[in-house]
C-alpha cells in the first residue's frame, strides 16, 4: 500500500457537497423545472384565448352593424342607400367606447366613413387614444414589467402579418373588410412591432339585406396577454411552492440517506487505517431499512474480519509451535549423529530423523489443507451430494481394506429409498466422513464395531452418526477435541502419527456447509460423532 492510499482521507460531509445529495436534488427538481419551462410554451392555451376573443368581437360587431344599418343608413331620391356619416360617427363612438374597442366604418366604395377614435375639433379632426386608469401598482405589475423586458428580446411570431395603423385607411387595406364587403364575416390576427397582438373582425352593414358598407372592429391582445400572464404567475407560484417543498424534502432525504452512508464510509475508513480495535461501525439497525441492514452487514463483516485475523494469528502461532517441536528434535538428532560412531546408535538417530521428517510432512500437508478449506468453500460452486451412496461406498471400501488386525466390523443403517441429498462439495464431505471413520478405527478395541447411521430429522435436516466401542472422550474435552493440533490418542500408538488437525478441519468443513459437528459419549461405552447438515431444497 502506498503512502498516498494509506493517508487518503474522506472529505468532511457537507449537505450540498455530497454527490448523492446533488443527485437527489437533480432528480427531484426535474419535475418543477419542467413545470416552469412550460411558461414559454402556452401556445395551445393562447390559441384558445384568441378564438374566444374573436367570437366575442364578432358578436359585438354584428350588434353594432345591425344598429348602424337600421339608424345610420338613408335612402336617396334615386333609391340608392347611403350612410349618414354624422349619425354613424356618433353611433360608433357611443357603442365602441364602453367596450374599449376601436370601430371603423367603411362605405360602399371602400372609403372610411367613421372612426370611433376620431373627433371633430375646432381645428379639424382629432385622434383619441385611451389611457389606462391610474391604480396602485401590485407586485404582479412589477413582475409583468420584468417579463415584458425579458420577452422583448424574443422575436415576434413571423407567421402573423404585421399590423400597420394607416392614417387614411381604405377597405382594400384589410382582407377581412373586403370579405365583409362581399357579405361574409371576416377576421384576422396581426402583430405589432412590439410583439403585441391585434385582433380584428369585419362584418357587413346591411339595410334590407343590401350591403351598404363594412364595420371593422379591432382590439389589442391585452386581455389575452393578461390571461397568459396570470397563468404564468400561477405556474410560478406553484413552482416556488413545489421548489421549496422539493428542496426541503431533498435535504431531508439526503440527511437520512447520504449522511448515514457517509458515517458508515468514514467508520470503515477509520477501521481500515486505524490501529487496534478502538474504531467500530455505527449501529443503525433501529432505522429498520436498507441502511440499517447495511450497518449490520458492515458491523458483522468487521467482526468477522477481526475473528478471521485472530484465527490467522492463532493459527500462525500454533503452526509455529507445532513445527518447532519436530524441527528441534530433528536438529538435536542431527547434531548428535555427527559425534557418534556407534552404528546402532546412528541407526536409532536416523530412525528418529525419519520420523520427524514424516511428522513434518504430515503437518505441512494438513496445515496446507486447513488453510485451503475456507478459500475453496467460498470459491467453488456447490452441487447436490447423495450421502447415502457415499456411506455405502465408504463402508465397502473400509470392509475390504482395513488391516488393523483388530477385527473391526462395519454396520450401515439408513432409510431405504432416501438418497439423503445435501448441497455441498462432495470431496470435502467425503473427507469429513473418512476422518471420522479413521478416528473411530483408531480407538476401536479388538472385535469392536463401528456403526454408521444416517437419517432425516423431523425438521428435515440430515443426520450422519459415526460411533465406536472405544474408551470414549473425556467429559471436559468434548469441545476441545475440535481445536487445532489437539491430540488425544489411544495408548500404545506411536507419537507423531497424527497432526491433530483432522477433527478441526472436519468441523471447519461442516461449518462452511451450514451444518453442525459435535461429539458425545455413549451410555454403553464409546464415542459418537454426529454430523447435522441442512437438506437440499429441490428447485
Amino acid at each position: 500500500m502506498t503512502n498516498d492510499v494509506a493517508k487518503r482521507k474522506l472529505p468532511r460531509w457537507r449537505p450540498l457537497a455530497s454527490p448523492l445529495t446533488r443527485r437527489i436534488l437533480a432528480v427531484n427538481l426535474l419535475a418543477p423545472v419542467v413545470l416552469v419551462v412550460g411558461l414559454l410554451y402556452l401556445d395551445h392555451y393562447k390559441q384558445g384565448l384568441i378564438r374566444t376573443e374573436l367570437e366575442g368581437l364578432g358578436t359585438q360587431a354584428q350588434m353594432m352593424a345591425a344598429a348602424i344599418g337600421e339608424s345610420a343608413v338613408i335612402e336617396e331620391e334615386r333609391g340608392q342607400l347611403e350612410i349618414n356619416h354624422d349619425t354613424a360617427q356618433q353611433m360608433i363612438r357611443r357603442l365602441a367606447e364602453p367596450a374599449k374597442l376601436r370601430a371603423r366604418l367603411f362605405g360602399p366604395v371602400g372609403e372610411l366613413a367613421a372612426d370611433s377614435r376620431v373627433r371633430q375639433g375646432s381645428n379639424g379632426m382629432v385622434h383619441i387614444e385611451e389611457l389606462p386608469a391610474p391604480r396602485i401598482p401590485h407586485w404582479t405589475d412589477r413582475l409583468r414589467l420584468v417579463w415584458e423586458r425579458l420577452t422583448r428580446w424574443i422575436p415576434a411570431d413571423e407567421s402573423l402579418p404585421l399590423y400597420v395603423d394607416r392614417s387614411h385607411p381604405r377597405a382594400n387595406d384589410y382582407a377581412e373588410v373586403m370579405s365583409a364587403m362581399g357579405g361574409r364575416l371576416g377576421w384576422a390576427v396581426r402583430v405589432r412591432k412590439s410583439g403585441a397582438l391585434v385582433l380584428s373582425v369585419a362584418v357587413p352593414v346591411q339595410h334590407y339585406k343590401q350591403v351598404v358598407g363594412a364595420l371593422l372592429i379591432t382590439a389589442d391582445g391585452a386581455n389575452i396577454a393578461r390571461s397568459l400572464f396570470q397563468v404564468r404567475v400561477a405556474i410560478l407560484e406553484a413552482f416556488a411552492l413545489s421548489l421549496a417543498i422539493t428542496f426541503g424534502l431533498s435535504l431531508y432525504m439526503a440527511g437520512t440517506i447520504a449522511r448515514p452512508i457517509r458515517r458508515l464510509a468514514l467508520a470503515a475508513e477509520r477501521v481500515r487505517h486505524g490501529h487496534g480495535r478502538t474504531h467500530s461501525i455505527p449501529d443503525l439497525s433501529a432505522r429498520k431499512d436498507e441502511i440499517g441492514e447495511l450497518s449490520l452487514a458492515l458491523k458483522d463483516m468487521t467482526e468477522s474480519m477481526w475473528r478471521r485475523m485472530d484465527a490467522i494469528e492463532a493459527f500462525a502461532a500454533d503452526v509455529s509451535h507445532e513445527i518447532k517441536n519436530p524441527l528441534t528434535s530433528l536438529r538435536s538428532a542431527v547434531e548428535t549423529a555427527v559425534h557418534i560412531d556407534n552404528p546402532d546408535q546412528q541407526r536409532k538417530l536416523m530412525a528418529i530423523i525419519l520420523d520427524d521428517v514424516g511428522r513434518l510432512n504430515r503437518l505441512i500437508s494438513d496445515i496446507s489443507d486447513a488453510s485451503r478449506v475456507d478459500a475453496e468453500m467460498s470459491r467453488v460452486e456447490t452441487a447436490p451430494v447423495a450421502l447415502a451412496a457415499i456411506l455405502e461406498t465408504l463402508v465397502e471400501v473400509y470392509r475390504a481394506t482395513t488391516t488393523t488386525g483388530q477385527d473391526v466390523t462395519f454396520t450401515l443403517e439408513r432409510p431405504g429409498g432416501d438418497p439423503l441429498v445435501v448441497q455441498g462439495l462432495e470431496s470435502r464431505l467425503v473427507q469429513v466422513l473418512r476422518n471420522l471413520i479413521a478416528n473411530a478405527i483408531s480407538f476401536s478395541p479388538p472385535g469392536g464395531a463401528i456403526v454408521l447411521r444416517a437419517g432425516r430429522a423431523e425438521d428435515g435436516a440430515i443426520h450422519v452418526v459415526v460411533q465406536d466401542d472405544g474408551p470414549g472422550i473425556p467429559a471436559n474435552k468434548l469441545e476441545a477435541i475440535f481445536e487445532r493440533f489437539y491430540s488425544e490418542r489411544p495408548e500404545g500408538e506411536k507419537f507423531g502419527t497424527h497432526s491433530g488437525l483432522g477433527l478441526s478441519i472436519s468441523k471447519q468443513i461442516i461449518d462452511a456447509h451450514g451444518g453442525i459437528l459435535r461429539a458425545e459419549n455413549r451410555a454403553e461405552g464409546g464415542a459418537r460423532f454426529i454430523v447435522e447438515l441442512p437438506a437440499r431444497i429441490s428447485p
